[in-house]
């Protein structure tokens, strides 16, 4: 392979008509993974990053809007320009903004009141102050340029550029084909359908459809309860028997015997004998270690109703499965308790107001483009699906007193349920 590398290296046409006829004429389309590309994102809006981000076989660091002191830098969207309604939007997002320092005034004394002992070292002060802005941004709106770092394989990027071209948002679109316009002569015979497709296109259009359709045939429905539910974390669906599973596909692991020998042996045990079994998984696990690979075989399925602030943070779990609907303001806001705490709640919420009036008059003639004026507070459902291995993860990453409050509350929900539904399998779901 170097010798073959060495001559392609000599020969670049040669060595592009090569791959033009590997990957799209034989369909060795996994040969594009090995070009690799690594790509700055500027100026693009929140809102947008959850679509960039929507892709699983990507890398992302994106610059946390959590610590720094944000400032009136936002995205017009090209359809609100369209709309006559720049001056409304314009308007409702700098009193965003205006709250948001105000806010930011109100809660770094109260934070450095509640955290005395911290703030008496000034090397601490960076921390406090990271957590007054941290709250303050949930009335900052989800039109705020963010930027990021991201790697990507020409395989991948193919995929990405459709999907974007094949976006109802201009904003999606255009970054598309400002990412196509940064690669294409760089790898011309490895990025090449790039076009929107018929399918991107149309299927969620027509499913949007349909749903109307049945819901209005079926009239009134009687809503079939969740087996457990948590302030705003339902468990909605979860493997059967999921500890006997578990138990199952790592003894058939670590033996020659049948899956249904196994199974067999895994429902002889007694629940005791089994969560010790399973218990033997972790006896030499150290804190960067992950979960046996046997743990993906048994899953939960979540309906979350959550913060786009905290979404955010969610969405980078993307080895999970997460089917989002829009943002909705009747599903009301997440306040941080600090804001209230601090006596802000008012001036917080008289701006949330303000901007649920611009999302109605704006969502009347540029309905894509009114989730751009909501803010970070404003909430939506998502279905989010994920094996045992995934939510391991998501319990150390999130469940940890490092992380931020409003994902620990979501996460630490979500593990207690799972937990309730498989308890042998997940006993040892903690943070770090």
């Amino acid at each position: 392979v170097d010798e073959l590398r060495a001559i392609a290296r000599t020969e670049v046409e040669k060595a592009r008509k090569s791959n033009d006829r590997i990957i799209f004429g034989f369909g060795h389309s996994s040969v594009a993974e090995h070009a690799a590309f690594n790509i700055d994102v500027i100026g693009v809006s929140r809102y947008a990053v959850e679509e960039i981000q929507k892709f699983r076989l990507l890398a992302f660091t994106e610059k946390s809007q959590r610590y720094i002191l944000l400032e009136d830098d936002f995205v017009v969207p090209e359809e609100i320009k369209k709309s006559g309604l720049e001056n409304l939007f314009t308007s409702t997002i700098k009193s965003q903004n205006a709250c948001y320092h105000r806010l930011f005034e109100k809660l770094r004394p109260w934070v450095f009141e509640q955290n005395a002992e911290l703030a008496v070292s000034k090397k601490t002060h960076g921390t406090l102050e990271g957590w007054a802005k941290e709250d303050a941004r949930y009335i900052v709106s989800l039109a705020t340029e963010a930027q990021m770092g991201m790697t990507i394989s020409a395989r991948n990027l193919e995929h990405v550029i459709s999907r974007c071209a094949s976006n109802p948002v201009a904003e999606v679109r255009e970054y598309g084909e400002k990412l196509f316009a940064a690669i294409k002569d760089v790898a011309p015979s490895l990025v090449k359908y790039t076009d929107a497709s018929e399918y991107n296109v149309k299927t969620r259009q027509a499913l949007d459809s349909s749903a109307e359709e049945v819901f209005a045939e079926l009239g009134h429905l009687s809503p079939s309860p969740p087996a457990h539910t948590e302030r705003d974390v339902s468990l909605v669906d979860a493997t059967p028997e999921a500890d006997i599973l578990l138990a199952t596909a790592l003894l058939h692991s670590a033996s020659s015997r049948t899956i249904e020998e196994c199974r067999s042996a895994a429902r002889a045990m007694g629940e005791e004998e089994r969560t010790r079994f399973i218990a033997e998984t972790f006896r030499h696990m150290k804190g960067h270690d992950s979960v046996l690979r046997e743990f993906e075989n048994v899953r939960c399925v979540f309906e979350i109703t959550l913060s786009a602030a905290c979404f955010g943070q969610l969405k980078r779990h993307r080895m999970a499965t997460m089917n989002t609907q829009p943002y909705d303001p009747a599903l009301g806001v997440t306040t941080p308790l600090a804001i209230t705490a601090a006596g802000a709640e008012g001036d917080f919420m008289g701006v949330v107001e303000e901007t649920n009036a611009a999302f109605n008059k704006i969502a009347e003639r540029a309905p894509l483009a009114a989730p751009y004026v909501l803010t970070n507070a404003h909430r939506r459902r998502v279905l989010f699906t994920a094996n045992a291995r995934e939510l391991y993860h998501i319990s150390r990453l999130r469940e940890d007193p490092h992380a931020q409050w409003d994902v620990r509350e979501i996460s630490a929900s979500m593990l207690r349920l799972a937990k309730k539904e498989m308890p042998a399998t997940m006993q040892f779901a903690v943070g770090k």
